[in-house]
């Protein structure tokens, strides 16, 4: 396989099934992602990178279909004892996934950066796409509830996320951290070498966002806005998966794939939308973004080939 060079601004679950597909088509060598790491926390003393976990998962073969997250085969005694002591128990890891979170503090602890465990981990599925957290540094989405006793308190991403089951409407976001965080080696230079740029299906407000939030990202990805192409992660007013449509109206936004366009048309010149969506591309182009109508649910990795076939296309 031979083809372009390619960066992929990833969030989580979409962007490693579309990262899984544009690595059918490409040589993987020439694949970067730049990945969110607004997700990550640190659990029973552990370092816990969710996003990069997936997509290192899922391009190794090993990803959980049927959570979405994790490994397969995976094993739950260590959240069973954890369980009978009391412990924290509503961030459920499995014990296959436990030694990455081990491995990845460790090697923290002893002075390696996020990146360079990451370059670690990868190596030892066999991964051949480059990975890199967008920072080395801390940086950590906050979302503000919006209503109840509780309205005016932060909460983590993962605490909406997954202990509130993303059930609570919130009022703002922000990306503690991220003014005084700097772009991991490699991140600039890749966002800027690469032959196309891509910003996957991802929650734009929750993922994609918090990558942009890095001083300097958001930057280089407007001075290449001519050779980058969006995939909207809403379909017909809705997301496949998690919060995007729920957040955007709750943040004064619409959940339509002409939103995104709005939101997107600095950083692109192209918006991949579904065929769902097919009547809203005079809206797309009126937003200043080109539309390209093609079905963009990843359903098994074909289909993600075909999504990443029409990605190239772009730039053919």
């Amino acid at each position: 396989m031979t083809g372009p060079t390619v960066c992929v601004i990833a969030g989580g679950v979409g962007a490693a099934k579309l990262l899984a597909g544009v690595v059918t088509v490409l040589d993987p060598k020439g694949v970067t992602a730049v990945v969110n790491v607004g997700d990550d926390l640190v659990l029973h003393g552990l370092h816990i990178s969710p996003d990069l976990d997936t997509i290192t998962y899922t391009l190794a073969g090993q990803n959980n279909t049927e959570t979405g997250w994790g490994l397969t085969g995976e094993t739950w005694q260590a959240m069973e004892m954890l369980r009978r002591y009391g412990g924290i128990d509503w961030f459920s890891l499995g014990d296959r996934d436990l030694g990455t979170h081990l491995f990845r503090t460790q090697r923290i602890h002893e002075g390696a950066t996020l990146s360079e465990v990451t370059a670690e981990i990868t190596a030892a599925w066999g991964i051949q796409a480059r990975l890199l957290p967008v920072t080395d540094d801390r940086v950590s989405t906050m979302l503000t509830v919006a209503e109840g006793d509780e309205a005016g308190r932060e909460i983590s991403f993962q605490e909406y996320f997954v202990k509130r089951r993303h059930e609570v409407a919130v009022s703002s976001v922000r990306f503690d951290g991220a003014a005084t965080a700097a772009p991991a080696p490699g991140v600039i230079s890749a966002i800027e070498s690469a032959e196309m740029l891509v910003i996957a299906p991802s929650n734009p407000l929750v993922s994609i966002d918090p990558v942009m939030a890095v001083p300097g990202v958001r930057a280089a990805i407007e001075a290449r806005s001519s050779t980058t192409v969006a995939v909207s992660p809403i379909i017909a007013g809705a997301a496949l998966k998690g919060p995007a449509d729920r957040l955007l109206r709750e943040l004064g936004f619409r959940s339509s794939a002409s939103q995104i366009a709005e939101l997107y048309s600095p950083l692109a010149a192209t918006l991949v939308i579904d065929e769902a969506d097919r009547d809203l591309a005079d809206e797309v182009a009126a937003a200043g973004v080109v539309p390209v109508v093609a079905p963009t649910v990843m359903h098994d990795v074909g289909a993600a080939a075909d999504l990443a076939e029409t990605i190239l296309g772009v730039l053919r």
